[in-house]
This record gives structure tokens, C-alpha cells and sequence, in this order.
């Protein structure tokens, strides 16, 4: 017996030896599985709730326990659930007498980051509203179509962006749309509410003015670039808005957590995982109203934050940061977010301290995700058999001359074999649906892929390539299609196409993104033909992409073609022009670049790139 009992010992003292050398991740795995079984249980169980349990539920319900803890942190205030719930319903019973607002009426957005977005998108909820949310660097032609294709009939304006909707104002009176101010003074044609919203009242609202709305319902829009060249509405319902409030909880943000939030609130990262993550926690957020590397670490320490968000821009404009001292001198102990180099990752580890960074891949509209749970450097997530029986996905080969998928004689997808790269897609299911987007059944069908494994499924095509080695480790390899990404945002190559042939002296424009040493994603290039008898214009064509585009959306680089090669269904070509870059040593072509000083297309001269290159010239 004592010899049995000594063999079991001397085992159980020996299987966290075995495991951690044959099953290195092994406790990251299980750790994951907990939480995830959790949320997923949690999630469950709000689906099953009688009345339905929202996120706004959520919040009321920890304004209702912790009255008095801080929610919101902004510029030296510091806002309480209690008052953010107050707030909320004050601006609630405004929007509804002023602006006639009712459950399902779907409401614009156009919000720069600071408290009153919270309250804002707190009254509307009440109210049984679905807010669209407007990224606030767009202006003209996309402004109008982000309005329409949701089918919003008010706009809520900040102040200080009240001038861009001035300028499409007379088209928004003739479509129906009503235009509110956050301000006690509006101006012609927009209505201010900032006096209203002050003198309403701060009472609870009914619960049965937002009485018919339930998981499947839409709670936001949010706007992603697409293929169509404007930005496309993709549906939130309230089951993915709790899906993604999860997300803190499985990187294991407690509510003793302070959060830095200085994302955009109108992108999913900064709305989904920072804002509603954090109500679902209940924990605190410093809000920022736009990244700044100089304050990023002050602030950190004079709010003691512990947990940041970030994309792959914020963490190499933080190593560019002049070193000091102090440099490992925070509490934070998570970061949070999407699109870090690896380089850059070892060297902010390095810098900064031993931060857990979770990196994740996933899709606004998509129905498939990946979590990087562990300290593997470069992964943008690690999958298990937990993880494939609730997101059911694979990695299909991919023919990139084709832009297509690779399929069999059978006319079914094959499957990427493991370290293979492949084209990530997701299988449409009750559980894992894909929605689509709003005002636009041409992309929504664009993205489902059918027949991939069986005759008759059904997938959404993710338009991203990927790899999963032999440790399970998943890998972004590169975009698919027309989209490409810089400066953390997306960029639709055929609305930057639409935009350059605006100007007089361009004919055509085939718009790609090209790999600049030293940064993440792609930067814009274009391929354009001039009219018969123009010469490129530097001055009206750097006018052009200033007034019409966004800064991370302008093209940093022009190659003039004599023409363009499209396919045998005259779609343009790219690839080619991706891989030969924008070396003037290895292009004929006449090259020019839009140089931040002059603020005007210049020609691209060796040494010019040279000075790209090194870094010299900052994009």
C-alpha cells in the first residue's frame, strides 16, 4: 500500500514536468477553455432570459451596485455610472421629444471621442434605437452613402464636426434626414439639443419603450471598406455585441481593471471589446479622444491603468518614443488589440516589460476568431478542439493570380495543409451566422462562399490568408482582394480609384497597397493612365486625394502606365504591381510620391526612396 501510495506521489509530482515538456501551452489551453466556458455558459443564459438582458441591462445593473465608481475617466473629469446613467437618460427623453424618436428608428452617429458618445449610444439603447456609428474622418460622397445604406433618418453631430455635414446638408434635407447638434447652438438647418438634453429629465425610462427589442436585434452598424469602394454597413446584432464584451474576460481583465481606450469609438475595437467590454466587466475607462504616443505611458501611470488597447501603428509609434528611465515604471499588465509586427512586439516587450499581449484576428462582420492566450511572439491566435467545435472554420488553398479559392474536380475546396497558407473561412451556422450588410445583398452574397467542404454549405469568406503551424499556432499572412489596410484603418482601393479619376487629368486608376520597410500594413500606390494630350498634374491630383479622403486612405505613391492590364473580365490586375513596389530603380514608369512637406505629388527619385526606406521621410 505505502508503495503504491509513494508511486502515485512521485507521479503527480512528475505530470507538470511531463506536461510543461511534451504540452508546453498546456495550462494556457485549459486556462482559455475555462474562461471561454464561461462566457459562452453567461451567454447562454441571456439568450434564455425572459425580458431579454442586454448589454444595457448589463450596465444598469452595475450603475444600480456601484453608483459611485468611476466609468468614465475624460481630460481630468471623471464621470460615474450613476451620472453616465442619469446622462444617458436625459439625452433619451430629448431625442425623443425633440427629434421624435422610437423604438427601431435607426439614428447616425458622427461623434468624436469624448463622453457624450457613452451616454448618447446609452440613450438611444433605451429607447429600443439601433445606432449607426460614422467614422468622423470621412466627408462628401461616403458621408451621404453611410446615411442611406443603413436607412438612418436623424444624425447626431459633435460640434466641432458640424461643419463636414454642412457641406452635404442640402442633400440630407431632401433624403428626410434631421440633423442634431450637441450644443446649445445649432445653425441652419441642424437643430441643437444641448439645452434640451441639460433641462430633460434624469428619471429611468419605461422598459417597455424598447419592449420588442431581443438578441437577434440589430444594436449598431458598423462601417467597414469593402470592395464596392464605400464604406459597408455591417449588422451587430445584441448577441454579437455581448459576444464581443467577452472578449476582457477571456484575456482576463477583472472589474478591479482600468482600461485605456484610445481607439476610435466608431470602430469595433474601440466600441465592442473597450466600451461594451468594459460595462460587461464593469470596470473603468480612461477615454482618450485620439491616440498620442508622447502621453500614452504619463497617462498610464497618473490613471494606473492596467489594461491598453492597441493596433500594430500605436505599439511602433510607442517604440519610436525617445527612451527614458522610467520606461518600465506602469501597472500595466495586458494589451489588447490587432496587427503587431513581430519585431515590434519583442521589442516593446523588451522595452516596456513583461506585458501579456493578446493579439487577436477577427472580422467586424465575420463570424470566425482568433486569440493569441499565450506569450508566443507573432501569433495572432492559437486554435484547440474547444475552439473549432464552437467557431467551425478551415484553411482552403488559395489561387492568388485568380483571387480565388482552389477547387477539386468535385468543384469542393481543398483543404490548406497544416503550415500551409490558406484562405481563412467560417461556416454559417445558427450559432456562427454571418448578417451581412445593410442596404447591399451584392457584397453581403460576395462574402458567402458555398459549397467549400460538401455540396450545399455554406461559409463566410473571411478575404484573409492565414497559417496554423504544427503547434497550433495561427499566422496573418496577407489580405485578399481589394481592401488593404494601413494605419490601423481599411482601405477600399475602389473609392481612392473613384476619387483620383476625378481629377482632369486622370483617365483610369488601379489602386494597391505596397509593403514600406519599417511598417505595418500596406501603404496606397496607384497605377493611373492619363487623358489623351494631359501631363500628371502633381498640384491638382495631391488636391484631389486631400479634400476627398482621408489621410490613411490618399495614395503615397503614383506609377503612370500608358495603359492598365486588366483580366479576360477586364478586372484589374495587381498582383504584378504589388511585387514590383516603388523602387524607381526597378520601374520604368514615371513614379511620383506625395511628399508631407511640399504636400503636393513630387517625382520619386532614388534618393527619395532611399529616405522612405530608411525611414527619413515619415509616412
Amino acid at each position: 500500500m505505502l508503495l503504491w501510495f509513494s508511486l502515485l506521489a512521485g507521479l503527480a509530482l512528475l505530470l507538470p514536468l511531463l506536461l510543461n515538456t511534451f504540452l508546453p501551452y498546456w495550462s494556457d489551453d485549459l486556462r482559455y477553455m475555462m474562461r471561454s466556458l464561461r462566457a459562452g455558459t453567461s451567454l447562454a443564459r441571456y439568450r434564455r432570459s425572459k425580458p431579454f438582458y442586454s448589454i444595457l441591462e448589463r450596465f444598469l445593473d452595475v450603475a444600480r451596485s456601484h453608483p459611485d465608481k468611476t466609468f468614465v475617466h475624460f481630460e481630468g473629469r471623471a464621470y460615474s455610472y450613476s451620472e453616465v446613467d442619469r446622462q444617458s437618460s436625459r439625452a433619451a427623453r430629448a431625442l425623443r421629444s425633440h427629434a421624435g424618436l422610437k423604438e427601431g428608428d435607426v439614428v447616425a452617429l458622427f461623434l468624436a471621442n469624448e463622453p457624450c458618445y457613452v451616454w448618447t449610444w446609452l440613450g438611444l439603447a433605451k429607447l429600443g434605437c439601433t445606432a449607426a456609428l460614422i467614422n468622423f474622418n470621412i466627408r462628401s460622397k461616403s458621408l451621404l452613402h453611410c446615411f442611406s445604406c443603413c436607412g438612418a433618418r436623424v444624425l447626431i453631430v459633435s460640434p466641432e464636426l458640424q461643419e463636414a455635414v454642412e457641406e452635404v446638408l442640402p442633400t440630407l434635407r431632401q433624403q428626410g434626414i434631421s440633423v442634431h447638434t450637441l450644443s446649445d447652438t445649432g445653425g441652419k438647418g441642424v437643430a441643437a439639443l444641448g439645452d434640451a438634453v441639460s433641462r430633460a429629465s434624469d428619471r429611468p425610462l419605461p422598459v417597455d419603450l424598447r419592449a420588442n427589442v431581443s438578441m437577434k436585434s440589430t444594436a449598431i452598424y458598423i462601417y467597414t471598406s469593402g470592395t464596392t469602394g464605400l464604406p459597408k454597413a455591417a449588422f451587430i446584432t445584441h448577441e454579437k455585441l455581448w459576444a464581443a464584451s467577452f472578449i476582457q474576460s477571456v484575456c482576463g481583465v477583472t472589474s478591479s481593471d482600468v482600461i485605456y481606450v484610445n481607439l476610435p469609438l466608431y470602430h469595433s475595437a474601440g466600441f465592442l471589446i473597450g466600451m461594451c467590454g468594459a460595462i460587461n466587466r464593469g470596470n473603468t475607462i480612461i477615454l482618450k479622444r485620439r491616440f498620442s504616443a508622447s502621453q500614452f505611458w504619463e497617462d498610464c501611470r497618473k490613471y494606473n491603468v492596467t489594461v491598453v488597447q492597441y493596433i500594430g501603428e500605436t505599439m511602433r509609434y510607442l517604440c519610436n518614443t525617445p527612451k527614458k528611465d522610467n520606461d518600465k515604471q506602469h501597472s500595466v499588465r495586458v494589451a489588447i488589440g490587432n496587427g503587431v509586427r513581430k519585431d515590434i512586439w519583442t521589442e516593446f516587450l523588451n522595452r516596456f516589460g513583461d506585458i501579456q499581449v493578446r493579439e487577436l484576428y477577427a472580422a467586424t462582420e465575420g463570424n470566425i476568431g482568433f486569440i493569441n492566450y499565450t506569450s508566443k511572439v507573432g501569433a495572432v491566435g492559437r486554435v484547440n478542439f474547444f475552439h473549432g467545435r464552437v467557431f467551425p472554420y478551415v484553411l482552403v488553398k488559395f489561387d492568388i493570380e485568380k483571387e480565388e479559392p482552389v477547387r477539386d474536380a468535385e468543384g469542393l475546396c481543398v483543404r490548406a495543409a497544416r503550415d500551409e497558407t490558406g484562405l481563412l473561412v467560417g461556416e454559417i451556422t445558427l450559432r456562427t451566422p454571418f448578417i451581412g450588410y445593410a442596404g447591399n445583398r451584392q457584397q453581403t452574397e460576395k462574402k458567402r462562399l458555398c459549397d467549400v467542404l460538401r455540396k450545399g454549405d455554406l461559409y463566410f469568406n473571411t478575404g484573409d490568408l492565414l497559417r496554423i503551424d504544427r503547434d497550433n499556432f495561427v499566422y496573418f499572412q496577407d489580405r485578399v482582394g481589394d481592401t488593404f489596410r494601413w494605419k490601423g484603418e481599411n482601405v477600399a482601393t475602389s473609392e481612392v480609384a473613384d476619387i483620383l479619376t476625378m481629377a482632369d487629368c486622370v483617365l483610369e486608376a488601379n489602386v494597391y497597397g505596397v509593403k514600406v520597410e519599417g511598417h505595418e500594413g500596406r501603404a496606397g500606390m496607384a497605377a493611373i493612365t492619363l487623358k489623351e494630350g494631359e501631363r500628371f498634374d502633381c498640384s491638382a491630383a495631391s488636391k484631389q486625394v486631400v479634400n476627398y479622403l482621408p489621410a490613411y486612405a490618399r495614395p503615397r505613391f503614383i506609377r503612370i502606365q500608358s495603359c492598365l492590364e486588366t483580366t479576360g473580365t477586364f478586372k484589374m490586375k495587381k498582383v504584378k504591381l504589388v511585387t514590383e513596389g516603388f523602387d524607381p530603380s526597378h520601374i520604368a514608369d514615371p513614379l511620383y510620391f506625395l511628399d508631407p512637406q511640399e504636400k503636393t505629388y513630387v517625382p520619386l527619385t532614388e534618393q527619395i526612396y532611399t529616405r522612405i526606406v530608411s525611414r527619413e521621410i515619415k509616412l
